[in-house]
């Protein structure tokens, strides 16, 4: 190994930015955010750049833990090179397996140096084609009139996917996405329950929006992640495509909706398990015939379009929600690959992922 390739510094630091309005769901609220920036540097001044979004309202991760667990894995980085990502990778997954989002921070700040020093983009590691990417839209909890004016915003954007967020008032639900139906002709609809609904409960939401002739393309995470049995039900129950979120933390939560086909659709997140294992995730769930949704937590521009790297590479992505850069203030400043409506064009890129955070 060339002593040019070798980690010499590491910085940890938080990540600070407002928020242009609550990210509310049925978990929990995001009123700023507050993440954790990690930083390599090797012999021949490569930097690279991984980020730590902590969703404790989800993964029961802390700001806390996370800091201390960077801080206190420096040691073990020191020396170390990023080529050597998959075993890195896997020590880490067993020192900090209730840590992914610690995990996904250091891998991708391993795979931006690593590409940088190369001088190609993150998405040539995963795949020899650079597909183009269109993101949904989140429509947060809200009432009615910040509903409409949301959508209403987005659509004119040009945004013709609309994610919203459900699970706690069924009457209010249902009114928002009648909302959403006539503020977005002809555009597609997402459900995501984060959790807040039973099985018996989304069956009877469903049948609702049915009656009301409101077209739904996908269900995400209608039941709390444990609930296997629900998932399998309303899946079997509807014709609209259930996704698996929180319920898929890990590669063995992966196999087990393999195995027991479970839903037919999987979201990937780096931040739930690091981005070596979501493209390990990634490939088995396809070779199975599942399909694919690539998601995030609530994250600036550098982890989301890490992860639009990811899914750009692999090519194997029916859905998109990489779309956390809209709701931070400024938060497509530096991101010269994401437009307005939501379509991310990483072939400009000419190494790593591509960002560079104000002030860095």
């Amino acid at each position: 190994m060339s002593a040019r390739h070798r980690i010499k510094n590491i910085s940890v630091q938080i990540l600070k930015a407002e928020l242009n309005q609550p990210f509310r769901t049925a978990l929990g609220t995001h009123d700023y955010l507050e993440n954790i920036l990690f930083g390599i540097e090797l012999e021949d001044k490569t930097k690279g750049w991984g980020e730590a979004a902590v969703a404790t309202h989800i993964t029961g991760e802390t700001l806390r833990q996370t800091l201390d667990n960077l801080e206190r894995i420096k040691k073990q980085l020191l020396g170390e090179s990023p080529a050597r990502v998959e075993e890195i990778s896997q020590r880490f997954h067993q020192i900090l397996s209730s840590n992914p989002c610690a995990i996904a921070a250091i891998e991708t700040a391993l795979l931006d140096a690593l590409t940088r020093q190369e001088r190609m983009p993150l998405w040539r590691f995963f795949g020899r084609r650079c597909h183009k990417l269109t993101s949904d839209i989140t429509i947060v909890l809200a009432g009615l009139k910040e509903t409409e004016s949301s959508v209403k915003k987005y659509f004119r954007q040009g945004f013709r996917a609309f994610k919203v967020k459900i699970g706690r008032d069924m009457d209010l639900d249902f009114k928002r996405l009648e909302i959403v139906k006539r503020s977005a002709p002809r555009s597609r609809i997402y459900l995501d329950a984060n959790q807040g609904y039973t099985a018996d409960e989304m069956l009877k939401f469903l049948k609702l929006l049915e009656k009301g002739k409101i077209k739904i393309d996908l269900l995400e995470q209608p039941v709390p992640k444990d609930d296997w049995e629900g998932l399998k039900r309303i899946s079997r129950s509807t014709t609209i495509p259930v996704c698996a979120d929180e319920s898929v933390r890990t590669m063995d939560d992966a196999r087990k909706i393999i195995k027991q086909k479970l839903v037919p659709v999987i979201n990937i997140k780096i931040m739930k398990c690091g981005i070596v294992h979501a493209c390990k995730i990634a490939r088995l769930a396809r070779a199975s015939g599942i399909k694919l949704m690539i998601g995030g937590m609530m994250e600036t521009s550098l982890a989301m379009t890490a992860s639009a790297h990811l899914a750009a590479g692999l090519g194997c992505f029916d859905y998109i929600d990489l779309d956390t850069p809209f709701f931070i203030k400024g938060g497509l400043k530096g991101n010269s690959y994401l437009s307005s409506d939501g379509q991310y064009d990483l072939r400009k890129v000419k190494a790593g992922v591509g960002i560079i955070l104000q002030g860095l």
